[in-house]
């Protein structure tokens, strides 16, 4: 990023260029009567004497910064100014990929280490392996290196070289690579796999440009793997493009079906249809929401239920119903401005209310309000008396706007044990999972073959979980014996899919979790009922 000079002129041209930016060419409409120069004149007024007057030496630039951020927050929460600096890496998240050496990682105990190498990715094809430990970079030594520091000198322009040293398990002397950087994809479909022979699963976790071509690929492979019913899981994720929203909904819902449309404050409006009939109309589908589930997420959940095309099962989802446009600044940052409402086919605006006072406004909806039951609802008689306004679904089913997609069956996540976050902070799993699997990964996948056959066949034994417990009291966190015993089958429930995810990627991890995951536990019960309701009997 550019600095702001400490000149009054030059701070001033800045603003007026952003201000410039926003309004586009239809000034008068958008400000409606507001003399936006003589605001302008104050701005630059206050700035020039905080400049010449104020009693320390003045950073313009963060008194502008400032400024842009307090202009946005009175707007609405979504209405957001975004640093220079943070411009490229949410560039690099809607596009789909970035140019870098290709591998997950984490800093464990002032290690960097490899967690996985991204398939298809140079550091794969040159070798390098899960646990590799990354102890130099271009010569340098990378212990003590910061994540931020991972980024910059790992990532950079395609074709270009850098070299790491890496100490493997097993091996005498550190690994010397020569990694030439390419382009590496960013997958918004983490995991796609057949839970058993009839019913796939898919995870969904952005919606980013590459998202539809992915999903499609994704189904295309279950279905010849038999895929019959499909479970499509959208929790966690808090949306992204609006057009790959619609390229998701579009495989399960005949042609020329209305998705979502919108509306602004200039007076047109925009409506996206189903181009052409996807080609899973007849798959029996159940969708999986929870809190963290927002805009884009949410416009796939409400045209899947609107239409009847499917059951959505879980929690509430975030309820955030409107559409943002990023505009460029010139000095490399940017800022996002809301510029319509969307609203689902049956005519929901699920947007919930914000107000003055945000400060609960980001917390999922079960946190502000615990009191959502569980049960059956496809008839929506839990929101009976909510005093949201009611909207028909295609089969005339009422449902709720103002709030979010609630589901056709609630089920409320398990607890997670308290102490749980704490091994995770501490990184308890991750160092001692790093330190098995560098032992004995080859003998696992030569003993299991498959994620399907290690989730079926392999046991945490005692011994491990004893070593975890040690780990953990070695790190200090505080929790007796009895505590940790209470827990332990999900301890070594995290503890295998650990495991799973360091040999096989994120089907692995996922194969695994469902075990303890009573949303889709839940889900896998319910495929007659997705089948009514989307006439499929």
């Amino acid at each position: 990023m550019k600095l702001f000079k400490s000149k009054l002129s030059t701070a001033a041209a800045i603003l007026l260029m952003a201000i410039g930016i926003l309004i586009g060419t239809q000034i008068e409409n958008v400000f409606s009567g507001d003399n936006i120069y003589e605001q302008i004149e104050k701005f630059k007024d206050v700035l020039s004497l905080a400049d010449k007057y104020y009693v320390d030496n003045v950073d313009t630039q963060k008194l502008v910064d400032a400024a842009i951020n307090g202009l946005l927050g009175q707007l609405d929460p979504h209405s957001v100014y975004i640093p220079a600096r943070e411009v490229r890496q949410i560039s690099e998240d809607f596009r789909g990929s970035f140019d870098g050496i290709g591998i997950e990682y984490d800093v464990v105990s002032d290690t960097l280490l490899v967690v996985s190498p991204i398939a298809g990715g140079p550091s794969e094809m040159l070798g390098i392996q899960a646990g590799d430990k990354i102890i130099a970079i271009d010569g340098k030594s990378a212990i003590g290196i910061t994540r931020d520091e991972v980024q910059k000198k790992l990532r950079g322009p395609k074709g270009t070289k850098v070299s790491v040293t890496i100490v493997r398990a097993g091996v005498d002397k550190p690994l010397v690579f020569d990694i030439v950087r390419d382009k590496i994809p960013i997958y918004s479909v983490a995991s796609a796999f057949m839970v058993n022979k009839e019913v796939g699963y898919v995870y969904i976790n952005r919606f980013s440009e590459t998202t539809g071509k992915e999903l499609q690929e994704a189904l295309t492979k279950l279905k010849a793997q038999g895929m019959k019913e499909l479970v499509l899981d959208l929790r966690d994720n808090p949306g992204g493009l609006l057009d790959q929203a619609v390229n998701v909904a579009s495989d399960f819902l005949p042609q020329g079906k209305t998705v979502v449309y919108t509306k602004g404050r200039i007076p047109e409006s925009d409506e996206y249809f189903t181009s052409s009939g996807g080609a899973f109309t007849k798959l029996p589908l159940i969708v999986l929401v929870n809190g963290g589930s927002a805009s884009a997420s949410e416009i796939v959940s409400g045209a899947i239920q609107d239409l009847d095309r499917g059951l959505i099962v879980g929690e509430t989802t975030f309820g955030k119903g409107l559409v943002q446009r990023q505009f460029s600044l010139d000095d490399g940052s940017a800022v996002r401005i809301t510029i319509a409402r969307y609203y689902t086919p049956s005519g929901r605006l699920i947007q919930r209310p914000y107000g003055k006072d945000r400060s609960k406004y980001f917390m999922a909806p079960e946190e502000i309000d615990s009191s959502e039951k569980s049960g059956a609802n496809l008839e929506h008689t839990l929101e009976s008396d909510s005093g949201r306004p009611v909207f028909k679904t295609a089969d005339g089913r009422k449902v709720y706007g103002g709030g979010g997609i609630t589901p056709d069956y609630i089920v409320k996540m398990g607890k997670v044990p308290g102490f749980i976050y704490q091994f995770q902070i501490k990184r308890v799993f991750l160092e001692y999972v790093d330190n098995h699997v560098s032992q004995h990964q080859d003998q696992i996948r030569n003993e299991y073959g498959s994620s399907a056959n290690f989730n079926d066949k392999f046991q945490v034994t005692t011994r491990m979980l004893d070593d975890i417990y040690s780990r953990a009291e070695k790190a200090g966190i505080k929790i007796t014996r009895q505590e940790f015993d209470k827990d332990s089958k999900y301890v070594a429930m995290l503890l295998k899919a650990q495991i799973a995810r360091n040999i096989w990627g994120n089907d692995g991890w996922y194969r695994v979790i469902m075990a303890l995951d009573n949303q889709f536990q839940k889900a896998m019960t319910l495929f007659p009922e997705a089948k009514q309701i989307s006439g499929l009997q």
